[in-house]
């Protein structure tokens, strides 16, 4: 027992003695964390500059754009080509993919020979060959249909669209002659026709390492990384496009293909290359050029261990310094030899057969010592690979603005599919390099030949998609001729609601304010307004000052509104009304100054005065009974005699978008239209008293609240109105009224988005045709996330962020497409309103007679705020519509409140001139 243990001792002991020389002498090669992190480093810095456009022509790591925009969702389906042309052998493949609520794959493939004659010919030589193989496929294999091909091309190529390629440079023993430079779809395409073979449409060019990632993300969408190690190496990923400078537009992904066998070409990675590096790069075919796939790929390994070896062996470190004719001989050590010398049992078995069949008569020692030189090498290959893969994985999180991400990447390679101990010394490495990354490592099926028709059947898909939903969002498209015709109508609503016959059948109402006047700049007092418009309801004190020194001052608190009380009786409405009062004035002190009084009420009234204001009917979500048709001053003043506690005289009802025209008049005398763009839609505008005719006198102006939301409630729209706006309509509170506000206004622009989702969805184009319950959820898209969407400055991924907020899991092409109908329908609404407004201006300028008019629209809401295009497009409408108008475009600063004390200032300035007059 003894003598057991003492002899499994000093083989120990004889093991880490070979390997303690071993590793003096490769000291160079062993690489620390430290080291590996400081790689990983220089690694990002390469990416950088080869996706900037000032940087990229001289960068070694070359990050090509390959036009792949997405990975598989895993809807695709069809029947595909697959070309793989990158060694001794090509593969022509078809593959069949079905979506038949279970993903599945079906290839048939042949392998044909590429001589070293066909290899090293003519350009033309090479294709003709191809296609000729292709053709010879299609006819064995009975393929008379024509069908879409991926072309996958393991060389360099830069690309400017999914189907061209011009090739940079050969290798893999390729030298083909006139290719250089040249598409070699191009190349394949004429070779095809020269062929004859016209069933055929070439749709993508793909790399083998895309086509590695695409078909490992047809398994799991979480892949968006593709790792190859094998004969050669390289790395792609999917990039924020607004990160890549070579190519236009800013939304959405691209796969880059790094290219990263050349990190290190420009000097990088000097200071950790051995003397053996040195050595394969100066007796290699392409001297000075892809240093890091030299370290790496399986190409190479085996003669970097060949020359350890043979080096060791000169300085007597190994076979007794005897040295072989094959040891001498370049290439006769291959990956193949390293990988079996490595294997965990039989290892040092093969490392003496192969060091046998070398002409070596190597000893325990030697083969001992042989095998950690293959572990080093190796290793060192490994830890290489994973630095860089680590660089890659961590911009990917960053791109995300993750704290930890997970991942998948797609592998293949027959370095890392083959070698015993290279998938597990590369995770290991890189789960240490990143810990904030959740990696899996998927290994590839036949990437380079299944992951072209990947490649194609997403290219397939996404054209279809594409297609299927431009045709929706051209629902939502308004040419210029229905724009001018959209004006006209307007145009004759106003003419109809001026008119007395006319007038109570017209569906914009053309209501009169009795407003005569903007300001003059002579108003004075306090004031108290009221602001009931929505679900937050206001009580503000004004303090206006004339003169020189003309200013408003305003001091208000907000009081909410409950949905009780909006869809409760009106008596409990105007009763929370007054108790919000009593507490603002209880709150400044002024509960015994009967102050005037301006009521912005916000809803469509009829008056015959200035304090007079019967509700027409309720919006914006109000439906408290008993309030259509009756006087809402009188049931304010009830309300307050009801309280018993304080008067208040109450001088003007007033409408926010009338209180917008006169807020805006007070800076400036030109201003004489109001227009409102929030959660609802309305204009006003000072009208001559002469074509009012429901009310009497001829002489001045008055403003006409239009209560244009109501246009088209007569059908007079319904050419431009979509399914999804019949929806909206028919299932909100007011069925068959308000259209065009419902076609315009922030209140239901979000719901008209998400019903064009939800028919999307059913149709497969979006969520991966899963509707959420969420989605499912009236109301959930508010106007403020269709304006956060839209932002020029938002990047997708807080697109994303924001959907994810609404519960909808998405994907980056989801949120493309949810970008896209949130801008079809604010385009929409900006232009219809624009319109509108064109046909106001133009009918002011008819009216004085003008061959030119300048004026001014004052404008408040949210819409026009806060969305990034709609107060463009909607200017530009304008000036489109109506040429002979010069329109200025004010913001209105608290229309509803500053606007109402304004009203009653005026209203009180108009009063006190007719009672001068009725006195003298």
């Amino acid at each position: 027992m003894l003598a057991v243990h003492l002899v499994s001792f000093f083989f120990t002991k004889l093991k880490e003695d070979q390997i303690k020389k071993v590793d003096r002498f490769l000291y160079h090669m062993r690489l620390s964390d430290e080291a590996l992190l400081d790689i990983m480093t220089r690694f990002q810095s390469e990416m950088e500059k080869g996706l900037k456009k000032d940087t990229n022509p001289t960068a070694s790591v070359k990050m090509l754009p390959t036009y792949v925009r997405t990975t598989p969702d895993g809807s695709e389906k069809g029947d595909f080509l697959a070309l793989d042309l990158g060694g001794s052998k090509f593969r022509v493949l078809r593959v069949k993919v079905s979506e038949d609520g279970k993903q599945t794959v079906q290839m048939d493939s042949q392998f044909y020979p590429t001589p070293s004659e066909i290899r090293t010919g003519s350009g033309a030589e090479l294709f003709d060959y191809v296609a000729g193989c292709l053709g010879e496929f299609m006819k064995k294999k009975n393929i008379t249909e024509k069908l879409p091909l991926g072309f996958t091309f393991s060389f360099p190529c830069k690309q400017s669209k999914l189907d061209e390629g011009v090739l940079l440079s050969w290798s893999k023993d390729f030298k083909a002659r006139g290719v250089l430079e040249t598409d070699v779809v191009d190349l394949l395409r004429k070779s095809l026709k020269k062929n004859k073979n016209t069933n055929v449409e070439v749709l993508a060019l793909v790399n083998d390492t895309v086509g590695t990632m695409m078909t490992c993300g047809y398994d799991d969408h979480l892949c968006e990384v593709g790792v190859i190690v094998g004969s050669g190496t390289n790395a792609c990923y999917m990039e924020t496009l607004n990160n890549i400078e070579l190519v236009e537009g800013d939304e959405g992904q691209m796969c880059i293909n790094t290219e990263w066998g050349a990190f290190g070409d420009d000097g990088a990675l000097d200071d950790i290359r051995t003397e053996f590096d040195k050595e394969i790069d100066l007796g290699s075919i392409n001297p000075g050029k892809q240093q890091f796939e030299k370290m790496i790929s399986g190409l190479y390994m085996g003669e970097l261990v060949r020359l350890i070896l043979l080096k060791m062996a000169k300085r007597g470190l190994l076979f007794g310094g005897k040295i072989s004719t094959a040891l001498r001989t370049q290439g006769k050590i291959e990956t193949s030899h390293v990988a079996a010398m490595e294997k965990y049992k039989e290892g040092l078995y093969n490392t003496e057969q192969i060091l046998k069949d070398l002409g070596l008569e190597p000893s325990e020692d030697d083969c001992i010592a042989v095998q950690h030189v293959c572990t080093i090498v190796s290793f060192r290959s490994a830890n290489l690979c994973a630095a860089a893969l680590a660089a890659i994985l961590t911009r990917l999180r960053e791109n995300k603005k993750l704290d930890r991400m997970r991942t998948t990447v797609g592998m293949d390679g027959t370095v890392y599919k083959t070698h015993p101990q290279y998938a597990k010394r590369l995770h290991k490495v890189v789960r240490r390099l990143v810990p904030n990354c959740d990696v899996r490592f998927l290994l590839s099926e036949s990437g380079s030949g299944k992951g072209a028709a990947m490649v194609t059947a997403v290219a397939c898909r996404r054209l279809a998609q594409h297609q299927e939903i431009d045709e929706v969002l051209s629902l939502l498209h308004i040419t210029d001729e229905q724009l001018a015709e959209v004006k006209l109508r307007m145009l004759s609503e106003l003419i109809n609601g001026l008119q007395k016959e006319t007038h109570n059948s017209a569906t914009v109402k053309m209501l009169p304010t009795y407003v005569y006047g903007t300001p003059d700049g002579t108003e004075h007092g306090k004031f108290l307004a009221l602001d009931l418009g929505g679900t937050n309801f206001r009580v503000l004190l004004v303090k206006i000052r004339s003169g020189r020194r003309r200013s408003v001052r305003m001091y208000n608190k907000i009081f909410a509104i409950p949905l009780e009380i909006m869809q409760g009786t009106g008596e409990e409405l105007f009763d929370h009304i007054v108790e919000c009062i009593a507490e603002f004035l209880d709150y400044m002190g002024i509960k015994g100054a009967p102050l005037p009084l301006g009521f912005t009420f916000s809803f469509p009234c009829k008056q015959d005065r200035i304090d007079k204001g019967k509700l027409v009917g309720w919006t914006k979500g109000f439906k408290a009974t008993d309030c259509e048709g009756e006087d809402v001053v009188d049931m304010l003043r009830e309300a307050i005699k009801r309280r018993n506690e304080f008067d208040l005289d109450i001088v003007a009802i007033v409408n926010d978008t009338v209180g917008t025209m006169m807020t805006c008049g007070y800076e400036d005398p030109n201003c004489e239209i109001g227009l409102i763009a929030g959660t609802g839609s309305n204009v006003c505008y000072m009208e001559e008293m002469k074509n009012i005719e429901f009310v009497e006198g001829n002489e001045g102006k008055m403003c006409i609240n239009t209560e244009w939301g109501g246009f088209g409630d007569n059908g007079c729209l319904s050419d431009i109105q979509t399914t999804y706006d019949i929806e909206v309509d028919e299932t909100s509170l007011n069925p068959g009224k308000q259209r065009y506000e419902k076609m315009t206004s922030g209140m239901y622009l979000g719901e008209i988005v998400r019903q064009i989702l939800i028919d999307l969805t059913k149709r497969g184009l979006l969520f991966r045709g899963q509707i959420s319950e969420r989605l499912r959820t009236k109301g959930i898209f508010e106007t403020k996330f269709l304006s956060q969407m839209e932002s020029d400055r938002l990047a997708l991924l807080q697109v994303r962020k924001i959907l994810q907020q609404l519960g909808l899991d998405t994907t980056c092409d989801d949120s493309i497409i949810v970008k896209q109908v949130c801008g079809a329908v604010s385009r929409r609404a900006a232009k219809l309103c624009g319109a509108g407004l064109a046909a106001i201006v133009d009918k002011i300028r008819e009216n004085r007679n003008l061959d030119h008019l300048n004026t001014t629209v004052g404008v408040d809401g949210t819409l026009y705020k806060l969305h990034p295009h709609f107060s463009r497009i909607l200017q530009e409408t304008v000036k489109q519509l109506a040429p002979e108008c010069d329109v200025t475009f004010m913001l209105s600063e608290d229309g509803s409140g500053k606007g109402a004390a304004l009203i009653t200032a005026v209203a009180k300035r108009f009063n006190g001139k007719v009672e001068e007059e009725e006195t003298n």
